[in-house]
């Protein structure tokens, strides 16, 4: 593909496949490949092991006073080839993919001081382009002049498959009825929040992911990278 390094930025609704879509494309491309969920997910998981949430009650002033504590980064996993995410110098990737964190991580998201930071880490991060980032509000807030906007959607049912299918996969015990509900929830919080809520980019690519597979997702971006570049 073409050398001209770019910004890819990819939002949507949660278990469309962002990640594993935007890790392809990177890897495709050898591009740098950033969980903007992850760093969110990072977030959660310090506030509830450090006691911010009882009881489904969020410490709001403790998480915001805290902020300065939390060191997220991403380090290359060799034997896996993938990048884990790590808090605090802890490999916390399989810590963070727990329901605990997703029942918790959009009212964490919606903190606008927690946002601010994440969104200045992030943009930091794609200072010399190259780099594929998946999200909530990439194109909106993060890169609002991306050369690349794609936002994910599929029916919510089938998101709730794919999740409720991987967390059976990693052990987890849970219902489909209870990750359907948690599907439906973070989506109504994700798209009514007052701090960059989820929505479409007026300038993005929708992508509708709830028939097709990996492959034929990747042949549809190779023509829109290829029509992107072709304007550099």
């Amino acid at each position: 593909m073409k050398d001209k390094k770019i910004i890819i930025a990819i939002d949507g609704y949660s278990s469309t496949g962002k990640s594993s879509f935007a890790r392809q494309i990177a890897q495709k491309l050898s591009y740098i490949y950033v969980d903007t969920g992850a760093m969110y997910r990072a977030v959660t998981l310090y506030c509830i092991e450090s006691n911010f949430i009882n009881n489904c009650e969020l410490n709001v002033d403790k998480i915001i006073e805290n902020l300065s504590k939390i060191n997220i980064k991403f380090i290359f996993n060799n034997k896996i080839q993938k990048s884990e995410t790590f808090l605090n110098e802890e490999n916390v990737e399989k810590k963070i993919r727990k329901v605990e964190i997703s029942n918790h991580v959009s009212e964490i998201s919606a903190i606008p001081e927690v946002r601010t930071q994440m969104v200045e880490l992030q943009q930091k991060m794609g200072e010399n382009k190259g780099i594929v980032m998946d999200g909530r509000d990439i194109g909106t807030v993060v890169f609002p002049n991306a050369e690349i906007k794609i936002f994910m959607t599929a029916k919510p049912e089938i998101r709730a498959m794919r999740r409720y299918t991987e967390l059976l996969q990693n052990g987890d015990n849970v219902t489909f009825e209870e990750v359907e509900k948690n599907i439906r929830e973070r989506d109504y919080i994700d798209t009514h929040r007052d701090t960059s809520p989820l929505k479409k980019a007026d300038d993005a690519i929708i992508l509708d992911n709830s028939y097709i597979s990996i492959d034929e997702q990747m042949q549809w971006f190779e023509k829109i990278f290829n029509l992107a570049t072709d304007k550099q």
